[in-house]
This record gives structure tokens, sequence and C-alpha cells, in this order.
């Protein structure tokens, strides 16, 4: 049983729901009882309502058990956890020499299981953010951005790969559309064959559920023919869905060594292990979405139509992902006139 589903089934909103204990906090009036039958799907709605995406849950059930295994060192209550307890707790994770992003989500972990427990949480206290806002200060450490790549470089690349082995055929669908699609490598990993509409205009790829998806409302992309073959990401794709020859099931799989197609789905530290194969180590798979925002931002593209690929929801975001380090790049000194 997952963490933190472990967490959800002791608290006092879950039992007090599920039981109708008048000794907790209810939601339902006293002397109300819910039906029988209904136990079982409000106890799978609760814990879908109160979950977060798949990557985000592993994160944080590993940072809450760092915490309470140091809670039990310490001799210390985990839930609820003290405000000393949890200061204590960061203050070594930043002398640790832990960056400002890994303590602020330990942080965020822990008021998620006081959440899932009905409980206060230590993290809404004055100290404990003032606690991180020196972490923070003292650090001075920039929120690191995956490297966003050039077109020319990112051209070159694709054309160099060998596209004789099913191997290098599904690489290269894999790196021209988590580019062109500005896809998550979380989007890539979920994909399947029934997600993907071809027609003479393009693709069209429908996503179920995504990272600011949640709840599985209907969400397209679009991906469109280049003029040269080889770095079509549509001609593509379809070159690598005739090796797989099935229409149904995960796009991106494994290989055996002896380039046999498996049904197993590429994970996503895989699909990280590919862009930096090609690309190199300075780049994640992340680099894909990036340099999307990037690339279209120099080319004159405005924020609604970045946004409408992306799927972001503000032009903030936008202007975060947009890498242009290079201070001779959308720079108004060039339009001054002199």
């Amino acid at each position: 049983m997952p963490l933190f589903t472990q967490i959800l089934r002791a608290t006092p909103y879950y039992i007090g729901y599920m039981e109708n204990s008048s000794a907790l906090a209810s939601p339902l009036p006293t002397g109300a009882q819910l039906p029988a039958h209904l136990v079982g799907p409000t106890s799978r709605y609760v814990e879908s309502g109160l979950r977060g995406a798949a990557n985000t849950i592993r994160a944080y059930a590993g940072d809450w058990q760092r915490f309470t295994t140091w809670c039990q060192l310490h001799q210390l209550d985990s839930l609820p956890a003290p405000v000393e307890a949890l200061a204590g707790f960061l203050t070594e994770l930043a002398e640790a020499g832990k960056k400002v992003a890994t303590i602020q989500r330990h942080a965020a972990a822990i008021a998620k299981a006081h959440e899932l427990a009905g409980l206060d949480s230590p993290t809404a206290d004055k100290k404990i953010k003032v606690l991180l806002k020196g972490i923070a200060r003292e650090k001075k450490t920039r929120i690191k951005q995956a490297a966003a790549f050039t077109l020319t470089n990112f051209k070159r690349t694709i054309k160099s790969i060998d596209v004789s082995t099913p191997t290098g055929l599904r690489n290269r669908a894999l790196l021209l559309l988590g580019f062109t699609g500005a896809f998550r490598r979380s989007e890539l990993e979920a994909l399947n064959i029934e997600h993907l509409t071809f027609d003479e205009e393009g693709l069209i790829v429908s996503l179920d559920q995504s990272k600011t998806n949640q709840l599985g409302q209907a969400e397209e992309k679009a991906i469109f023919y280049s003029p040269d073959a080889a770095l079509c990401p549509i001609r593509s794709l379809q070159a690598w869905l005739r090796v797989l020859d099935r229409s149904e099931g995960c796009v991106f799989v494994s290989l055996r060594k002896n380039q046999q197609v498996t049904t197993r789905r590429l994970t996503t530290k895989y699909i990280n292990l590919i862009t930096q194969q090609y690309l190199g180590t300075g780049y994640t798979a992340h680099s894909l979405r990036a340099s999307f925002v990037t690339v279209s931002k120099l080319n004159g593209a405005d924020d609604s139509k970045v946004m409408n690929q992306t799927k972001h929801k503000t032009s903030a975001m936008i202007r975060r992902y947009t890498r242009l380090d290079n201070v001779r790049q959308h720079n108004s000194a060039k339009e001054l006139g002199l």
C-alpha cells in the first residue's frame, strides 16, 4: 500500500467520513451514516482528490520517509510535527548542502502529509517561512532549469541518428515529437497509439492526463509536417509505428539487445538518458520542452501561441521557461535605430 494511502487511511477525515465517528471531525452531520455500498467508491474518490501527479507522489513519499526517520532518531513526533522538529530537519538539509528546491519540496511533502491527516501543518508557522527565506537567501541558489539547445544543433543531431535500426527510428521519433510537441517526459512515457490521430494536415495528439491536467480534461497538441523528411516529426513517428506494427498500446517501448520490440513502456528515466545520449549530458528530456519555448519566442511567436502547445496556464510560466541567456539574442538594443 502506498505510503500516502496509509497516512490517509489513518486520518480523522477518512475515519470520520467512512465510519461516522462522532468524536472526530466528520463532514457528515451528527447521526448520519454513509450507505455501505458507497463506502468503497467514496474512499477511492477521496484518495484520488488528495493525491497529485505520479512523480510528485513518489518524491513526496521519499521525503516524508526521510523526515519520519529523522524524527525517530531525535525522538520527536512527525505527525503532528512540532515547529522545532521541522526547523531542525530543514536546517540539517541546508547544512548538508541540499538545494533550495529540494528543501522546499521536503517542506511541501510534510505539509501534504499533515493535510492528509487533517492536521495543521508546521509549515504554516511564520518561523518556518522565515527559516526557508533565510536558507534561500544564504544559498542564493537560482532555480536550475533544463538547458535549451539551438535549432541548428538539434537539426544536426537528428540528421546524425542512424535510422537503419529500430532503436534509431524510435529515438529519432521520440526526440522530434518531444521537441515539436513541447511534451513533458511523463507525457511521452504515457503516450499510447490510441492518442494519435493522423490526417492530411498533420497529427493531433490527445492527452488523457498531464502534470497540469490532473482531472483528465480534453487536451490536444498539434504536430505539423516538415518539408525535410529527415526532420519531420510525423513521418519519423509513422516510420517507428510501422516497426511497432500494432494498433494500440504504448508508443515508446524498450527494445531487447537483438532489436526486438517489447511491450514495456519507456520510463521517464530512460527517456532522459536517450536525450543525453544524443544532445549531451548538459541537457535533459525537459530540454526538449524548454527549447520549444525558447526557439518559438526567438522566431516571434506570441505567448498565446506557445501556450496553446505547452498548455501552460499563464504567460509568467512562459517567461520562466524562455531560455534567452545569450545577451545578443532578443535584445532591444539592436532596435535603437542608431
